[in-house]
């Protein structure tokens, strides 16, 4: 098992561990691609949704907000495409029975190649030092060059096959690949057919094609049908956004990696209506914003873009925000110049005129937009993949001495301080812990634990992230004060009891994360 395979296995154990994420429905066995978000990650979860909201929506002057229903009108989903058009490339092995996405598969077989790339810049950074000039190497490099040149080559073709929906093509570039099943090494193929994605289920009692209903495959059609009902009720002059977070439905051919792809999950979405014929320009600047928003949480070199080849049917130019996952670059966000296509569709298929007076030019037109849509679970993974550290203990010289610490910012962290008495069987001592506790529990996210040792305690609190310890020991009921444990500094001080939520407070608050301190 490589050392990022090991690292992935660890997250998810840890996930499971502390109450951050549980298989739903494990008692019987779990369901495929679904997951349950425990004690512990619902709050990391609400704290994610918060900042983003606080950042698309509380930050900004001209978006809002809406919450639309998960149900819709079936017409909406003819008209946004996505009854004919909504499909993912599906392929079977003959031997071992797997199903698979072709254009899966032909994404796997590239990045072996790309491992055989990263693997050459290793080796070159080690042979020339700091001498060594990486974007030099991976343009002048003649394997690497030839590399890159086949990866290139490999997905132009793929993106063709797609858009032109040619699956005898995709087939093809399978076999001529050499790709196997994973699973056996068997390369006996079925041809590659289209798979629609929406689950559906029925209206009440009425069967058949009139009373069938879809859960949204995207949240993004709940916020293009209202867009006349926000715009008129909160007089919004263009350009202007409106912002929402949702469940969403896909029935996924292969769902993997853990919550990164499911079929139960949750979208955070802003579609931003502009002028037609400026949708160059706001696409540059979303495309640029919301890459700063996510270096406010990782490292630069951890972020990266991707543009389409295969422009969805809706688009003329679409970008990825990629993550350095431990399985690799994925999809993190998406930025999508829509030009006018949905909110057209929505005209014509439902006869009403959806437009947007312009008073500067005494006109009438249908807006264009440009979407920002970031996967709220793969946020979260994220989120933890970053956080997540085993280091050795600050201020110790013994290298065996280490702790899983989860290093969130503190305005995310689950859990802003716990408090632990030192003595769990000192009526006194946690008499005292209990008023702190309730002291600060209606301002600040709090624990109360006293279920093992201070030391045991202590490296739990590490492990779900939590900023601050506060541990009430015998001193305490002498001067009034309790000893203060940094996470991440282990630095511990004596803070009186009436000054704790000024101690406390200032660094959870989000409008940190905002400001980016």
């Amino acid at each position: 098992m490589s050392q990022q395979d090991q690292k992935f296995k660890n997250l998810v154990a840890h996930c499971k561990e502390y109450g951050f994420i549980y298989q739903s429905s494990e008692v019987y066995d779990g369901l495929a691609a679904v997951y349950d978000y425990g004690p512990n990650g619902v709050l990391l979860k609400n704290n994610i949704k918060s900042y983003w909201w606080k950042s698309m929506v509380q930050m900004q002057e001209n978006i809002v907000g809406i919450d639309s229903a998960i149900f819709m009108h079936p017409k909406t989903w003819k008209a946004s495409g996505h009854v004919d058009a909504f499909n993912d490339p599906l392929i079977d092995n003959k031997d071992s029975k797997k199903r698979y996405r072709a254009d899966q598969l032909v994404e796997g077989y590239c990045e072996k190649i790309q491992k055989k790339i990263d693997k050459e810049v290793t080796k070159a950074q080690k042979r020339f030092g700091d001498d060594f000039d990486k974007d030099q190497y991976l343009s002048t490099n003649p394997r690497v060059v030839k590399y890159q040149e086949d990866i290139d080559g490999i997905m132009k073709r793929m993106a063709d096959a797609m858009t032109a929906d040619n699956m005898v093509a995709l087939k093809e570039l399978i076999e001529e690949l050499g790709i196997a099943d994973p699973e056996n090494g068997s390369k006996n193929w079925t041809d590659v057919r289209q798979f629609n994605l929406m689950f559906n289920t029925q209206l009440g009692n009425i069967s058949g094609e009139e009373g069938k209903l879809y859960l949204r495959p995207e949240t993004a059609q709940g916020i293009f049908v209202n867009f006349l009902n926000v715009q008129k009720t909160t007089r919004q002059k263009l350009p202007f956004g409106i912002a929402q977070i949702g469940k969403a439905f896909r029935n996924e051919i292969v769902a993997r990696q853990f919550i990164f792809r499911m079929r139960e999950f949750e979208q955070m979405e802003m579609q931003f209506f502009i002028k037609p014929g400026t949708q160059k320009d706001w696409y540059d600047y979303w495309k640029k914003t919301r890459l700063e928003w996510h270096k406010g949480l990782h490292d630069a070199e951890k972020l990266r873009y991707h543009d389409h080849d295969n422009l969805a049917h809706y688009a003329d130019a679409a970008v990825d925000i990629e993550f350095q996952f431990p399985f690799g670059f994925r999809e993190l966000e998406g930025i999508h110049s829509r030009t006018d296509f949905d909110l057209s569709a929505h005209q014509e298929v439902s006869g009403r005129k959806i437009q947007y007076f312009d008073p500067k030019s005494n006109e009438s037109y249908v807006p264009y937009v440009v979407e920002t849509s970031i996967g709220l679970d793969r946020m979260f993974l994220a989120t933890m993949a970053t956080a997540l550290q085993t280091e050795m203990v600050p201020g110790q010289d013994d290298p065996n001495n280490t702790r899983e610490v989860l290093k969130l910012h503190p305005a995310l962290a689950p859990i802003k301080c716990a408090i632990l008495p030192l003595k769990k069987n000192d009526e006194r001592i946690v008499a005292l812990a209990k008023s702190v506790f309730n002291k600060l529990r209606g301002s600040i996210q709090c624990m109360y634990d006293d279920t093992g040792s201070i030391g045991k305690l202590y490296r739990r609190q590490d492990a779900i992230g939590t900023p601050y310890c506060l541990t009430i020991d015998f001193d305490s009921l002498e001067d009034n004060c309790v000893t203060v444990r940094d996470r991440d500094s282990l630095v511990q001080e004596r803070v009186s009891i009436d000054e704790l939520k000024a101690k406390i407070l200032p660094s959870v608050d989000m409008g940190n994360l905002l400001e980016g301190k």
